[in-house]
């Protein structure tokens, strides 16, 4: 399947709702899964949809419920859009609350609700291009593409080869790379240099670094790793 089929879970114990909401949905081009409960719902690997659906009222576990234990439980930021009968204010904001991205109550147009849908996946596709651009530990946050480090909301100057190798290790935490896998990586086979000129760059880089400097970790014999 191509990865730029979006992928959505629509979670609603309600068997035809379901087929209707699939049947719009892939004919837009969505790919679908139902789960009739919320319990069956997190039996579901929820990492790989790319927006969830959720009703509010449904058996034992409600989508009030399912949503808390995905974004504090399961750590997930999946785009989340609650379809229900609840048309509360209270109900609203608690749904908003819980870290739903939009709220929609029954009946509703399906063509509003797709409308919506192609809001919440375009900007979910925003924030994960954006996230894709930047390296972050604790308040350590490497931007990729403006090529800068900032530690505790202060920048820090470095030397391009400085912030290659902090990238590289960043990018691939706990591996350990030899010297000479770093010169071949970093400077390249045209270069001539030795083997020490890793060595002064890492010494220089992790003053740099401050408190995150002690993260970068030399294997006697083997290379460097930023640990974690």
């Amino acid at each position: 399947m191509s990865e730029d089929i979006k992928r959505i879970l629509i979670v609603d114990d309600e068997e035809d709702l379901c087929e209707i909401l699939q049947f719009n949905l892939e004919s837009e081009g969505y790919n679908t899964e139902i789960a009739y409960s919320a319990e069956e719902a997190l039996q579901k690997d929820l990492s790989k949809f790319n927006l969830l659906l959720l009703d509010v009222m449904m058996g034992k576990m409600s989508g009030f419920k399912l949503i808390d234990i995905i974004r504090k439980e399961k750590k997930l930021d999946v785009p989340v859009i609650f379809l229900t009968a609840k048309s509360g204010e209270n109900d609203m904001l608690t749904g908003f609350n819980l870290g739903a991205d939009d709220y929609i109550t029954k009946p509703y147009s399906l063509k509003e609700l797709i409308a919506r849908v192609k809001v919440a996946l375009r900007r979910s596709s925003s924030v994960s291009k954006a996230k894709k651009n930047i390296l972050q530990f604790n308040e350590m946050i490497l931007d990729l593409e403006a090529k800068t480090l900032v530690i505790d909301d202060e920048k820090v100057e470095l030397t391009l080869k400085e912030f290659q190798i902090l990238r590289l290790l960043f990018e691939n935490k706990n591996k350990i790379y030899s010297r000479d896998e770093m010169l071949e990586t970093i400077w390249g086979d045209n270069v001539v240099v030795t083997n020490r000129t890793v060595d002064v760059n890492i010494t220089r880089l992790r003053k740099k670094l401050k408190q995150y400097g002690e993260y970068i970790k030399n294997r006697p014999g083997l290379g460097y790793y930023f640990a974690t």
